[in-house]
């Protein structure tokens, strides 16, 4: 694997930090969940939470995890549709400048938005307006636009468009792609459960999870149970499992990679995303699981300490500092 390929709702984040969860218990929000939403609700939660502090930066999962893997320094693109306005030409020129090569289409909405609640905690709810992105369609996708890539990198949030994500997934895999899947949030999983598992079974190689994703997605408490059920449907499975690190399961063998610790939590927003793109960065590199598994570790836990995902220059060398020990050194936890 050398080249990735991302494919997801291509979103501006509203990054909103909340003094306590009222707000969620006011809307009957689940705290950690990611919901599609109207406009009109997600226009109400903006007004609710006016005056408290927040940031703008580019989103989207997949495209989180393909900035991050651009600035790591692999070789990747990103597919997408935004709307015919000022936003969705920032988007597309934001990608470009951090040498992404966009495949971005225009539709007839405004781009999609999504409003991240930061609890004091650093938990993140999202409400998410999909705008435009809800309008990719899998007839768009030539399947010119997969050459010279080997691996396709699938946000589970593209499953409000079980069409659309079946059918990139199959065409991947017939032009010679490994398939990727991050699973994205526990209640997307729970209300997809069975496409979902088809999906893995079908055409995915990788996946992705975190422990409340993988307990609803094989129906398993224990997170190992969980991580031997997906491992069976794929060629290899990681459960991300909080701050003792995650399980990693290729074949017969597994791999424990504890957390780097944060010097302080302040929002998981993209965590799971930047871990996703140190993990498969490793891969690109040839790196052994182990490695992978550190610097997906590594780059989660430089992302939790800021708002939002845009990491400062010096946040990058210390990621380079650390991904640069794991090549030598092999291990640093």
């Amino acid at each position: 694997m050398k080249r990735v390929l991302g494919i997801g709702n291509a979103l501006t984040d509203m990054l909103v930090n909340l003094s306590d969860d009222k707000v969620l218990e006011r809307y009957g929000i689940a705290r950690g969940s990611m919901s599609l939403v109207d406009s009109r609700l997600q226009s109400e939660v903006s007004k609710a939470v006016a005056g408290r502090p927040y940031s703008l930066s580019l989103g989207g999962s997949a495209d989180n995890t393909i900035r991050a893997m651009a600035r790591l320094g692999a070789e990747v693109g990103f597919i997408g549709k935004v709307g015919r306005d000022t936003t969705g030409d920032f988007f597309e020129q934001a990608l470009e400048n951090l040498g992404i090569r966009p495949v971005i289409f225009r539709g007839e909405s405004r781009s999609g938005k999504c409003v991240s609640l930061i609890s004091p905690d650093g938990e993140r709810t999202m409400l998410t307006h999909l705008g435009a992105a809800l309008e990719l369609k899998a007839e768009e996708i030539s399947d010119s636009i997969f050459a010279g890539y080997d691996c396709l990198y699938i946000e589970g949030y593209l499953v409000q468009d079980h069409a659309l994500i079946s059918s990139v997934a199959r065409r991947a895999k017939e032009c010679g792609l490994q398939v990727a899947i991050d699973l994205a949030s526990f209640n997307v999983v729970e209300e997809n459960l069975d496409f979902l598992r088809s999906l893995v079974e079908s055409y995915v190689d990788i996946v992705f999870a975190n422990e409340d994703e993988a307990r609803v997605f094989t129906g398993e408490s224990e997170p190992i149970n969980a991580l031997q059920y997906i491992s069976e449907r794929c060629s290899l499975a990681v459960v991300k499992i909080g701050m003792k690190g995650a399980l990693i399961k290729q074949g017969e063998q597994v791999v424990h990679v504890g957390i780097m610790a944060a010097a302080k939590r302040v929002d998981t927003t993209g965590a799971g995303d930047f871990y996703a793109a140190g993990f498969l960065y490793g891969l690109t590199e040839g790196l052994d699981l182990r490695q992978c598994g550190t610097i997906g570790a590594v780059t989660a836990g430089k992302v939790i300490e800021i708002v939002g995902t845009t990491l400062s220059d010096e946040a990058w060398d210390d990621i380079f500092k650390y991904v640069n020990r794991v090549k030598t050194e092999r291990y640093l936890f």
